[in-house]
């Protein structure tokens, strides 16, 4: 939502668009934080209840938010926001995962995404809009409102479950031994990569669209509802082939975005190719999250809530870095396509860390299947080799005797 309305808030609060935009990076850190430690401090807790608390805590700090007199209690106001909507994520994915078989695990989390992807494309412009049009404080209020009939649904729909108990109970140490896998902190490397990529760029999109490609301000929400649209398309995409081609579709949409970003940082000075481009990045990045938030429940396998954190954190480790290295740059002077240039290679990083994990994932594979193949390689049914026969010894009728 902010980064429509970076601009009239940094003009309110006094402050510079750069700094404004850390606004989207405390958001992003308070997920990176919340993700794992408040699915660790819920792992016990009816899922339910602990949705209905953490979506309760969301919307009250959308109120804060609102009513900050100062730029200090805004950026408050956003940490707390964020480390409600991590626990939310991280248990509403394990959720989703564990309604469907192995095989189905993207589409499930494509439907999970989709909910985000149609958030981008109508409450990103729409928030953008408010802001221009009613101060961005309204947009603030408008998510708590939906919020408190997010809250109504969880309410009405959500089945009330008991926690797993015995036998059965998650058991924080057994899940924490998946961070000594290599193959999830290859898959955390490239889910940060990939949204550092997009929201380097995002977050200044709306400048880029004002002050580079000469847009009036009045365009930014139609043009934010396109990226938005964009994702909603690459979402359904990327849930439909990623099953079975994750790794195919982790290439192409990663790769694909470096390309758009590289083209946008080139040809931002066109409108229509600003516009345009931005479609499409919203259509290459989105491919990618069901691949992405499929693998990391593969190789995270035995801890289905912990592996939900750990891609919530993931994506935004990545909306933290890409909007504070996109900062850097615009502090820099080197004006807003250098933004665009930034996003390109951390994509680019992410094509080769897909790469790598690629190669591990081929090789830990044939590790398994040569641990578990027959001893003797015959064709099913062939008789086993015989140890040779061993010759009688010669009779001794004295021995027979005895």
């Amino acid at each position: 939502m902010l980064s429509g309305i970076l601009q009239p808030l940094a003009r309110d609060m006094g402050v510079s668009i750069p700094q404004a935009g850390l606004l989207i990076s405390a958001f992003a850190i308070g997920m990176v934080v919340g993700a794992p430690v408040l699915a660790a401090a819920t792992l016990r807790l009816p899922r339910r209840t602990t949705l209905i608390a953490l979506l309760s805590v969301f919307g009250l700090g959308q109120v804060a938010g609102a009513l900050a007199p100062t730029y200090g209690v805004l950026f408050a106001s956003r940490v707390v926001s964020a480390l409600a909507c991590a626990g939310f994520w991280a248990v509403g994915a394990a959720v989703a995962v564990s309604l469907v078989p192995v095989t189905a695990r993207a589409r499930a989390m494509a439907i999970m995404l989709g909910g985000l992807s149609i958030a981008n494309v109508g409450g990103v412009p729409a928030g953008s809009l408010l802001g221009q049009e009613f101060g961005w404080r309204s947009a603030f209020w408008a998510v708590a409102i939906l919020s408190a009939v997010g809250l109504v649904g969880v309410i009405a729909f959500v089945p009330a479950t008991r926690p797993p108990s015995g036998a059965d109970a998650p058991r924080l140490r057994a899940e924490i031994r998946i961070y000594a896998d290599r193959q999830v902190w290859l898959a955390l490397i490239t889910i940060a990569l990939n949204a550092g990529a997009v929201f380097a760029l995002f977050s200044y999109l709306s400048p880029l669209l004002t002050d580079v490609a000469g847009l009036d301000e009045r365009w930014v929400p139609t043009v934010l509802g396109l990226f938005g649209l964009g994702g909603l398309l690459g979402t359904v995409l990327g849930g439909r082939i990623a099953d079975a081609h994750l790794f195919g579709t982790m290439y192409g949409g990663i790769a694909a975005s470096a390309a758009v970003l590289a083209l946008l940082a080139l040809l931002a000075e066109s409108a229509p190719a600003a516009i345009g481009l931005s479609l499409l990045l919203g259509l290459a990045a989105f491919t990618t999250g069901p691949a992405l938030n499929a693998r990391m429940f593969n190789v995270a396998d035995a801890a289905p809530t912990l592996a939900g954190a750990t891609a919530t954190a993931s994506f935004n480790i990545g909306n933290t870095i890409g909007p504070w290295l996109g900062g850097l740059v615009i502090s820099a002077g080197w004006g807003y396509q250098a933004v665009a240039w930034t996003g390109a290679a951390l994509a680019a990083a992410g094509v080769l860390v897909t790469a790598y994990a690629s190669r591990v994932h081929q090789r830990t594979a044939a590790v398994r299947r040569q641990a578990t193949a027959p001893l003797h390689d015959e064709a099913p049914g062939a008789p086993r080799p015989t140890e040779p026969e061993r010759p009688s010894p010669p009779h001794d009728p004295a021995r027979a005797r005895t």
